[in-house]
């Protein structure tokens, strides 16, 4: 997620304003590295909920419980970051979405625990050894997209490092990560190719340019597709 540095505190707050009486169930919010992606869109009565009539609920209860993918930490996100669902039951699977933080790791998993934040995604990749922590269940919508159906049909993925520092980009990460990808495409028979495994700035009126030119796509995919 690529940090925003030049967007005023006053557009901030008219954004955050607004999102309270927007008809369309996501915000949207310029600021810096991961804690910008506020995803206010899936607050209770910003739109059509998971599902059902009625408008977004937050998440269950955090709390010891199994993970989606074996090996990785249970790191749960604040149950106010995130919308809970019953995919792909709810709303197909169809992306995954592929981000890096601006952010550390530890970081970044602070950001997702603190419910002012309003962001979430539902795995976290650490740069040293590729350690994997998922923080929202994936029949849950994580916020960390920017547009709402993007989030309802999607998986995502963080990465730690920054759009400009490729020594983050190390080897354990790809091969983790393409593991990952790899297993969530399987389960929800998601093609392994650039049309469904996408980055965050391919995400229809995204303002972020995460993972940005020096993530190696030629390299990823093919490692998805060997896993």
């Amino acid at each position: 997620m690529e940090r925003e540095r030049t967007a005023p505190v006053t557009t901030r707050r008219r954004l955050l304003q607004g999102a309270a009486l927007a008809a369309v169930p996501f915000a949207l919010l310029p600021g810096t590295g991961v804690a910008a992606q506020t995803r206010t869109g899936a607050r209770p009565g910003a739109g059509a909920g998971a599902g059902s009539g009625s408008g977004p609920r937050p998440g269950p209860a955090a709390g010891p419980r199994a993970v989606d993918y074996p090996n990785v930490e249970w790191q749960p996100a604040s149950t106010s970051n995130y919308t809970r669902s019953s995919r792909p039951t709810s709303y197909p699977v169809d992306y995954v979405v592929v981000h890096v933080t601006q952010e550390t790791y530890a970081d970044t998993l602070s950001i997702f625990r603190d419910p002012a934040k309003q962001v979430s995604a539902h795995y976290v990749v650490r740069s040293s050894d590729g350690h994997v922590a998922q923080c929202v269940r994936e029949t849950d919508i994580a916020w960390h997209a920017g547009n709402w159906d993007y989030n309802t049909r999607s998986i995502g993925i963080e990465h730690e490092g920054w759009v400009d520092r490729p020594e983050y980009f190390t080897d354990a990460m790809y091969q983790q990560s393409a593991q990952l990808t790899a297993a969530i495409c399987t389960t929800y028979g998601i093609p392994k190719d650039r049309e469904h495994i996408i980055a965050h700035h391919e995400v229809p009126g995204s303002d972020h340019t995460d993972p940005g030119p020096l993530w190696d796509w030629t390299r990823y995919i093919r490692l998805v597709n060997f896993a």
